[in-house]
């Protein structure tokens, strides 16, 4: 089959690899339809090299067909249209029955000290072959699969893979009060999806802040409140409009979609392009005992956020000594949520919004649908925000 491969810093191919099989009785074989582009695609792109090995296949956003099933799948079937979440849980573990699926004890990579493994997703997160393929492997199919109706096209579903239940739960862990306000920073897929979920639960003032203009153009038709980074000199002049538009206290709540690859970070941004000079084995070593993140966004949402605030992160971080300012979240009395999306647990609560009056907007959320062999193009668009790029969808 053909499929997307990491082959290096900022090299992806479209590549033969050999087709997937049962290999366990709880896989499923689906053929996949359309698969995502994630922001997360463009750390293992740019920063997360070291533990990519050449051939890795990519990808953790398909909808497809179950092709093959096997015999302790109880619930699919050939035929059945499916969304696959981008971690592999088994529903039924200590973790998974409290809602933390992305904790799953039964697919820890308790080798790398992380938790559930990620398609796609490096071997920090077992080196499971992603989903910018023609056919995808699903080990634990007897969890994570969602069956979906037939008909509709492949956008109006297939952003529960991760975008819709990754931006959820960054609102619900915002906690936002009543007649409150949110701060979003960066207004890619999630941030954008954060904003529209914020403004359809009702949070009377929503703030997007970035500096790409056709993702402010895209947040400001939603109703969002939003900011140019670009149209201030320094921080101090963003913080103090915010803060004029959270009646002087700043934001009860702030969401991170940014992560470790914030603009406004140059020396971070430099021990991450050095690190990516070493050889891989030393490189990854370096990372996991002294990384550092590009701090910019995280260092904003705590100055941004009131007193007694919460923040919630949903970009990725990863660095293992990050220089964090505790006296300040202390001070402030600052609550800080983060984590990867639980996907099985928020899908019932999204799934009533994916109907034909498409509150969230699902159907033309994607900017680009290309087809697979475009791939090497769309991560080179979507790193350098060219083309008015926010959201890619790949067609196998």
């Amino acid at each position: 089959m053909r499929a997307v491969t990491w082959q290096g810093k900022r090299d992806v191919r479209v590549e033969d690899v050999p087709d997937p099989r049962i290999e366990q009785p709880t896989d499923a074989v689906i053929r996949v339809t359309s698969t995502g582009l994630c922001g997360s695609d463009l750390h293992l792109y740019e920063v997360f090299g070291p533990f990519m090995t050449p051939g890795d296949v990519l990808g953790h956003e398909p909808i497809g067909i179950v092709e093959e099933v096997g015999p302790d799948v109880p619930d699919l079937r050939p035929g059945d249209r499916v969304v696959v979440p981008f971690q592999i849980a088994c529903g039924s573990c200590w973790m998974c029955v409290r809602g933390l699926p992305t904790q799953c004890e039964t697919t820890q990579v308790t080798g790398e000290g992380m938790g559930a493994a990620l398609f796609g997703y490096s071997r920090l997160y077992g080196s499971v072959p992603g989903a910018q393929a023609e056919y995808l492997r699903v080990p634990q199919a007897q969890f994570g699969p969602i069956k979906v109706p037939q008909g509709p096209s492949d956008d109006r579903y297939l952003y529960l893979s991760d975008v819709l239940p990754t931006a959820w739960q960054a609102v619900r862990y915002a906690d936002v009060p009543p007649g409150g306000s949110l701060a979003v920073l960066g207004l890619g897929p999630i941030g954008e999806m954060c904003c529209r979920i914020a403004l359809h639960q009702g949070v009377e003032r929503v703030v997007g802040i970035d500096l790409v203009p056709e993702r402010l153009g895209r947040a400001r038709a939603r109703g969002v409140d939003v900011l140019d980074l670009t149209a201030f000199d320094g921080q101090d002049e963003l913080v103090a409009a915010v803060r004029d538009l959270t009646g002087g206290r700043g934001p009860d709540s702030v969401v991170d979609a940014v992560g470790t690859e914030a603009h406004g970070s140059p020396v971070a941004k430099a021990q991450q392009q050095v690190a990516g000079l070493l050889p891989r084995a030393w490189a990854a070593r370096l990372h996991q005992k002294a990384g550092s993140d590009r701090l910019a966004a995280l260092y904003l949402a705590i100055e941004l956020v009131r007193r007694g605030g919460t923040i919630s992160l949903s970009g990725v971080y990863g660095g293992a000594a990050d220089p964090l300012p505790l006296l300040t979240l202390f001070d402030k009395q600052v609550q800080l949520r983060m984590g990867q999306a639980n996907v099985r647990r928020w899908v019932d609560e999204i799934l009533p919004l994916l109907t034909d009056d498409d509150p969230l907007g699902v159907d033309t959320f994607a900017t680009h649908h290309l087809p697979l062999s475009d791939a090497p193009h769309a991560y080179r668009m979507f790193q350098r925000k060219e083309d008015g790029v926010s959201k890619v969808v790949l067609r196998p």
